[in-house]
């Protein structure tokens, strides 16, 4: 197993009601099926311990712990109670993200970009500082954190307003990546991103439906058309496998590396 004897934290690993599988909660299983123990991070307990449930029937290993990563206590007790638990932290998995309430420039609201920003960007800062102390005493840690292919393209949801306050936080999440990697290199702590295209995540199509008052199968159709590779979206399990290579010791000797899953989404732009 690819991640035999590994301690993993996956912020993020419930996910909202929906039809398909999230990003985090297809992490958090796939590092378990890998020989992970895994803590399961969300503000929704319940979500988390669903994914735990899931985790525990495929033989797994996980526990949960209810946090909110805007709140800087908690993401120190995120760091805590992992080392309480386990006694050690080999994988930091940033999957927490929003746009919810985003729009064009002129239209954005103040409060909601700090809001945006908060958890998109600064939650993820406030975890990585509780984690990196402990990595570095270690001298070996791997942190993943989840941007978007929002951050490198102009376009690529179609029927969906295009925000300013995503974008930019996800750009922001590149570049403290590639700052924490060449800051932490030192330490053997490894630091890369990974950015989805167009996934069929609960987060992606359910609200999209809702906002835009139709049904999950034309904005699944549109987003399909948009994907170069094969005109499909890609699902959870395929952002969930980049994660599990990047996490292994079969990734050793990459570091800083900003990885798209998009179907060649992301080549369009050039």
């Amino acid at each position: 197993m690819r991640l035999e004897n590994k301690v993993a934290i996956v912020v993020g690993a419930g996910q909202q009601p929906g039809e398909t599988m999230g990003n985090g909660r297809a992490t958090a299983i796939r590092f378990a099926q890998e020989g992970a123990k895994v803590l399961l991070i969300d503000k929704n307990p319940d979500w988390a311990a669903d994914t735990g449930r899931l985790i525990a029937e495929d033989g797994g290993s996980a526990s949960i712990l209810a946090a909110d990563i805007t709140v800087e206590a908690d993401c120190r007790a995120i760091a805590a109670t992992c080392v309480e638990r386990y006694g050690r932290i080999d994988i930091l998995h940033n999957n927490v993200g929003r746009s919810q309430g985003d729009g064009p420039t002129p239209d954005m609201d103040a409060e909601v970009w700090d809001q945006l920003f908060d958890m998109n960007l600064k939650g993820m800062f406030m975890t990585c500082k509780h984690v990196l102390p402990i990595m570095r005493e270690q001298t070996s840690g791997v942190i993943l954190n989840i941007s978007s292919i929002a951050s490198i393209c102009a376009r690529g949801d179609p029927g969906h307003r295009s925000g300013v306050a995503y974008k930019t936080s996800k750009g922001a999440v590149n570049t403290l990546t590639h700052h924490m990697a060449i800051e932490n290199a030192e330490f053997g702590i490894r630091v890369n991103a990974i950015l989805p295209g167009l996934i069929d995540t609960p987060m992606a199509i359910e609200r999209r439906a809702r906002e835009r008052n139709v049904n999950r199968d034309t904005v699944r159709r549109e987003r399909d058309e948009r994907v170069p590779l094969l005109r499909r979206m890609g699902t959870a399990w395929d952002v969930a496998n980049a994660a599990v290579f990047l996490a292994s010791d079969e990734a050793q000797y990459i570091t800083s590396l900003i990885m798209p899953v998009d179907g060649g989404l992301s080549a369009q732009s050039g």
